[in-house]
């Protein structure tokens, strides 16, 4: 989806609003403070042509969480105050009094100064078109359906304290901590969850399970997380989704890095790189070297030429097969990727390389879609709907088995199971398991009571009538 933030005097145009009566100087930081918050990406439904519409679908274990509209009409925020949009923006609060759900991440943008907030409101008001749309609304299943529970959840979970300066640290190293854990909000992705699904502050930035996908470790470990990266290699990646000999972008990543990451100055993103680069490193738990330095070329078509005849039908019947078949003509017959890495290396892959095979798998059952200034990336998945081979379960898992044990970290093994956990969306954490259990539960605990409470009437009468 290309980016549909306009300039906020192209806006202003478009409404028929005089340039001259509002400050263009708050537009522009206000539109600065929403691309660095991302507010696109959640707020904007894919193919939509009316930015922060709402509308967008965000996948959580708990159900599907739909963004709203926060345009400035009647079906927005166009009633809200500024005091209500800090209440939503900052601590998860309706203007009706409603709790947000914090798959909007106001648990890191409890940290927005008062001059952010002030200029983000100005902006939405002003600067971008109203737009009266209904979408569709959040219906997760009980008990996580209750949204006063979050209040709760927000007494011990949520941060809600705002932005101070670190006197003892750098000016860069300040902005970067602003963004990594604030606006651009890294910590909501990248830092574990525990079974409140709340984050791990003891292991902040760490990798963690993100649906399908899996969100690595950014700390400065140089093993887990990114301390074998150069800053301009990290620059690189986020401001164009690749790194080459690194990584690449895919995924939510991929949406980050289209919609918000790539219009940041480089000063942010060196401020981003200055942080991540000092911060705790954090390794885990048997990792022996980065997942970028695994692998090597090798080519599949020596191992195929002269197994099948030329006319042989459904020969593709192994990993080897299946990869010529689907891959080579992309990443090349020996995995090095094209001249220019727009079809990346497969090698020297941190993708091929983790511990965890999620984003291997993910890649090729979903492909992967992104668009920065430089240049456009698309690699089909092969899954439905898509336009080429759609892949078996087994046929992905003997596919990512070859190129694990070829290129990336061969003591990875996936599994058609794997597969299929992937395909839906990844393995739900401990509490979407027992949400079934909680009704029986209720109902049992009611039970319970309600025989201690009619045991407790027998045996009064039963002691009445002996006395």
């Amino acid at each position: 989806m290309k980016r549909l933030i306009a300039s906020s005097l192209a806006a202003l145009v478009t409404f028929g609003v005089q340039a001259a009566s509002l400050d263009t100087h708050l537009l522009q930081q206000g539109e600065q403070v929403a691309i660095a918050s991302d507010c696109q990406a959640c707020h904007t439904a894919p193919g939509s042509k009316t930015a922060f519409s709402g509308g967008y679908g965000i996948a959580s274990p708990m159900g599907v969480i739909y963004a709203t509209n926060i345009t400035p009409s009647q079906s927005g925020i166009g009633h809200y105050s500024e005091a209500e949009f800090a209440a939503a923006v900052r601590h998860g609060v309706r203007a009706d009094g409603a709790q947000l759900y914090p798959a909007m991440p106001y648990t890191s943008y409890s940290m927005m100064t008062d001059a952010d907030v002030h200029a983000l409101y100005y902006y939405l008001m002003h600067g971008v078109q109203p737009v009266e749309k209904q979408n569709p609304q959040t219906h997760l299943p009980f008990p996580f359906s209750l949204r006063f529970s979050m209040r709760f959840w927000n007494m011990m979970f949520a941060n809600d304290k705002m932005w101070q300066n670190d006197g003892s640290k750098s000016a860069e190293w300040n902005r970067g901590n602003y963004l990594v854990n604030g606006l651009a909000h890294c910590n909501t992705c990248h830092t574990p969850r525990g079974f409140m699904m709340q984050e791990q502050q003891d292991r902040p930035l760490a990798g963690g399970p993100l649906g399908s996908w899996y969100a690595p470790n950014i700390t400065s470990d140089p093993i887990s997380g990114i301390g074998g990266w150069s800053d301009d290699e990290l620059v690189q990646y986020l401001k164009t989704g690749r790194a080459p000999g690194k990584n690449q972008a895919a995924g939510g990543m991929a949406e980050a890095v289209e919609h918000s990451l790539q219009y940041l100055p480089d000063s942010d993103l060196h401020a981003i790189a200055v942080y991540l680069k000092g911060t705790t490193p954090l390794r885990d738990a048997g990792e022996t070297q980065p997942a970028f330095s695994y692998g090597a070329p090798m080519d599949v078509e020596n191992s195929l030429r002269g197994r099948n005849p030329n006319n042989a039908n459904h020969s593709l019947t192994n990993g080897a097969a299946l990869f010529s078949g689907n891959c080579a003509s992309c990443h090349q017959p020996d995995g090095a990727g094209s001249a220019n890495q727009a079809y990346p290396s497969l090698f020297h892959n941190t993708a091929t390389g983790m511990r965890n095979p999620n984003n291997l798998i993910a890649a090729i059952l979903f492909g992967v879609q992104r668009d920065t200034t430089d240049h456009q990336v698309l690699m089909p998945g092969f899954s439905s709907p898509s336009y080429v081979d759609k892949l078996s379960d087994q046929q992905v898992a003997d596919i990512s088995n070859f190129v694990l044990k070829n290129y990336g970290n061969p003591d990875v093994t996936v599994t058609a199971g794997d597969v299929a956990w992937v395909r839906k969306g990844g393995h739900p954490p401990l509490l979407v398991r027992l949400q079934p259990l909680v009704v029986p539960g209720i109902i049992g605990v009611i039970i319970l009571v309600l025989a201690g409470v009619a045991l407790s009437v027998v045996l009064r009468r039963k002691s009445k009538k002996q006395s």
